[in-house]
């Protein structure tokens, strides 16, 4: 897909995050296509974190939303989403915050992992005193080894343990392979088949045993065309990167190309420090470093540009083009990973068809709002 046009970049600060509306929109129907319906769908707000994506997606009829803090699941239940589960444990002060989340939205059905008989127990605790009770889904450890607990009798006993806990209700289990990287659609898939299949087994035993086990909250957004062909019915998808899209799954997945680049990042020219070279003001403070130096975002508009120098305020370039730069031009870079690049700013410029159309608040970028 070609870059997007913006009729008035002067009226934009830069280093500046871009959001292509109709490209949002786009992805959110792709997304739609894949799962087959939305009730199939939890999609993840940590891309984003903007209550304004959130309203897009309720208004196309996703009402089940996934969080990673416990501020993302404040702006979904601000935004109307009644149904929520944190893919996370709740340790420490967390735990207190889980009571405040459902004493100021008793409305909400809101679900959170645990891992740990200690957790759990201290879950319960919290929010049977305080007279109120909360979800827990047992996070299950595909081979990630980051967290969760293998299928089996430990597994197994956690998962009573939950179901026997004052406070505590049983909601089923939480599964994210995020290790599942091939590139090739058939290796994904079949990786994805056969921890499905173990989790699967592990479920029926937990069913024999007497115990409910309502939903499984399957992968991300590297699996989801995989999970997306499993048609159970207790299945819950949850992509959440092919909202806004990158580079890191753009080159790398050819089943998610279907998708569009729908954020980038406006940069300028601040410096010509030699024949060769070009200095833009996208510096790691601007967009995410956790990829390696050199790779952090593409130039769409310099094919050579080769990456020479990233500091917190520049970014420095090699290329061949690069007379025809002065101090002041503009461009569009796609970052290789969005979700840290989102969280950087508290804003992003807002445009279609060329013209700026609004400013999103990047919600939920603070670790606390008001729980």
């Amino acid at each position: 897909m070609s870059i997007p046009s913006i009729r008035t970049p002067e009226a934009i600060y830069s280093p500046a995050l871009i959001v292509c509306r109709d490209r949002v929109r786009k992805n959110i129907l792709t997304m739609l296509h894949v799962a087959g319906h939305a009730d199939r769908l939890r999609p993840h707000c940590k891309t984003h974190k903007m209550a304004s994506v959130i309203k897009l997606q309720l208004a196309s009829g996703i009402h089940k939303h996934k969080a990673a803090t416990i501020a993302e699941a404040e702006m979904l239940a601000y935004c109307g989403v009644r149904d929520i589960a944190i893919g996370y444990p709740m340790v420490g002060p967390n735990l207190q915050r889980i009571v405040q989340f459902r004493q100021q939205y008793p409305e909400v059905t809101l679900s959170v992992t645990a891992d740990d008989p200690v957790c759990i127990d201290q879950l319960g605790a919290a929010v049977s005193a305080a007279g109120t009770s909360v979800r827990v889904l047992l996070d299950i450890n595909p081979g990630r080894d980051r967290t969760g607990v293998a299928p089996g009798d430990v597994a197994g006993s956690l998962y009573r343990r939950i179901s026997e806990t004052p406070g505590l209700i049983v909601d089923g289990f939480h599964f994210y392979d995020g290790h599942l990287t091939a590139s090739s659609p058939l290796e994904r898939a079949t990786a994805v088949n056969v921890g499905w299949q173990k989790l699967s087994e592990f479920r029926n035993s937990v069913i024999r045993a007497g115990l409910s086990v309502p939903r499984v909250l399957c992968g991300g957004t590297p699996t989801f065309t995989a999970y997306a062909a499993i048609r159970e019915p207790h299945v819950e998808l949850c992509p959440g990167t092919c909202l806004f899209h990158d580079v890191g799954y753009g080159e790398r997945y050819e089943d998610l190309q279907q998708f569009a680049q729908a954020a980038y990042v406006l940069t300028r020219v601040v410096s010509r420090p030699t024949e060769s070279r070009v200095t833009f003001d996208v510096g790691t403070k601007a967009v995410a470093s956790d990829p390696a130096q050199g790779q952090r975002v593409v130039f769409p508009e310099i094919p050579d540009a080769i990456q020479v120098l990233h500091n917190e305020e520049h970014l420095v370039i090699e290329t061949s083009q690069a007379s025809k730069f002065r101090p002041g031009d503009w461009t569009l870079v796609i970052p290789r990973h969005i979700c840290p690049t989102s969280a950087l700013y508290s804003s992003a410029t807002v445009i279609e068809n060329g013209e700026i159309v609004d400013e999103w608040k990047v919600t939920a970028r603070d670790r606390c709002l008001r729980v």
